[in-house]
């Protein structure tokens, strides 16, 4: 992972600012001039409150991809300590809290993750560290002199995240209130130890950023940076979050690659260039011309698509693609079923309606039995699908003209997948046993 030589050292900001990345910073002259000095450390946090990251974390995740890119080592910084705490940031109530154990487990699932996105080798190799290894074996009095110390209640009462808790009948607990406080120190911690200069994040975070550059400015007299990207949110306008709804998440045990295809194939025709911007490496005129393309014809939904694949590569590999855009092909275009390979049935097994069924019940049957089957139930009854035959098919194959056969062994896909459907979006997949 070597970069685009176009977007070495400050480079990279050009590219964020033409991606659309940039929503506060610092002096970006400033930063401009640190990363032409030479490779800048550069640190984002994530929350191990889950054992998975999801969509909503992947602009981030890019974040640090995109400065490796231009040659200054990511930090990756999973909060063992602040997860047990909980960021009120964008919050309307408390989080839960995990035990060591869960966060434990939670952190070494993420940081497996991350593996996939940033190269943990090489001259800006990436780091993962955990800020519970320098917060816990620091005492209560030790941590207010030395951090408590240098950020003013005012300070923090300023801060959106707080002013918008204390809005609120619930309010924020002391726990939450010193959140900030243990960000800010993580900053100061990663600048001393590791000359981690820039800190990035969603917008969300920019007040915990600003803590810490401060901390770090009264503490050493050292001049830091801060740079935040605007939240990747739905289209009522939420953020993507673990515990706010339906997530897409980045585990394919989560969330699959099939769902995560079709998510994104169908996003609304203006998320198209602003998510290939912000969540892909396309680069900066490709995502343009996608976008030119796809507005003279949106209703072939070919930005989608190219939305689609570039994210699927990215969060899951290459190698995935095919399979999945067969299946798509199958449930949703005009690929034959009798065309597929073994591994995109088995895909269509994880992703329809499916069952298993011994050979002897299959072979030999009505459809109109297994239309109507239980654990089936395309068909609310035989007599259902007797009067509309039309309306159902096998393999593809509407009903009428198939003239009433049985199931034979030449029906079986690979001698052991049957694909029952009812009109175009409805379909069960048989796998077929001994």
């Amino acid at each position: 992972m070597t970069g685009d030589p176009a977007v070495r050292g400050s480079g990279v900001i050009d590219d964020l600012v033409a991606r659309g990345l940039v929503h506060d910073h610092t002096d970006l002259d400033a930063l401009r001039a640190r990363l032409d000095d030479g490779p800048t450390p550069t640190y984002c946090g994530f929350d191990p409150t889950a054992d998975s990251l999801h969509i909503g974390n992947l602009q981030s995740i890019m974040l640090l991809r995109r400065f490796q890119d231009a040659g200054h080592p990511p930090i990756a910084l999973v909060g063992g300590a602040t997860g047990m705490i909980g960021d009120p940031s964008g919050r309307s109530d408390e989080r839960q809290f995990l035990d060591a154990e869960v966060l434990d487990a939670n952190r070494a699932a993420i940081a497996n993750q991350l593996g996939r996105f940033l190269d943990f080798d090489g001259p800006a190799g990436a780091v993962v560290v955990d800020n519970r290894s320098w917060t816990e074996p620091v005492g209560v009095l030790e941590f207010l002199r030395d951090v408590g110390k240098h950020i003013t209640i005012g300070t923090m009462m300023a801060k959106d995240s707080v002013k918008s808790r204390l809005e609120r009948e619930s309010g924020i607990s002391f726990t939450e209130f010193s959140y900030m406080l243990l960000q800010a120190n993580d900053f100061h911690v990663l600048h001393a130890e590791r000359d981690c200069d820039l800190q990035v994040a969603g917008s969300d975070q920019w007040g915990n950023i600003t803590a810490g550059i401060d901390l770090v400015r009264r503490r050493t007299g050292d001049v830091v940076h801060g740079l935040t990207a605007p939240l990747i949110v739905r289209a009522d306008g939420t953020k993507f979050g673990k515990s706010e709804g339906e997530n897409i998440w980045l585990d394919p045990a989560r969330t699959s690659p099939y769902r995560l295809y079709q998510y994104f194939l169908n996003v609304a025709d203006s998320d198209v260039e602003p998510l290939l911007l912000r969540l892909t490496t396309v680069p900066v005129a490709e995502c343009r011309a996608i976008a030119e393309a796809h507005a003279d014809a949106p209703e072939r939904r070919e930005g989608q698509r190219a939305l689609a694949r570039a994210l699927t590569a990215t969060v899951h590999g290459p190698d995935a693609l095919e399979p999945i855009e067969e299946a798509a092909a199958v449930l949703f275009g005009d690929r034959p079923i009798t065309d597929v390979a073994p591994a995109t049935l088995e895909l269509l097994a994880s992703e329809v309606p499916s069952s298993t069924a011994r050979r002897s019940d299959v072979l030999g049957a009505d459809p109109l039995d297994l239309l109507a089957a239980d654990g089936v139930a395309l068909a609310k009854s035989k007599g259902e699908a007797r009067r509309n035959p039309d309306g159902y098919s096998v393999n593809q194959v509407r009903l009428p003209a198939r003239d009433g056969a049985p199931v034979g062994e030449q029906d079986l896909l690979h001698g052991r997948f049957l694909l029952l459907g009812r009109g175009k979006r409805n379909h069960h997949l048989i796998t077929v046993g001994a």
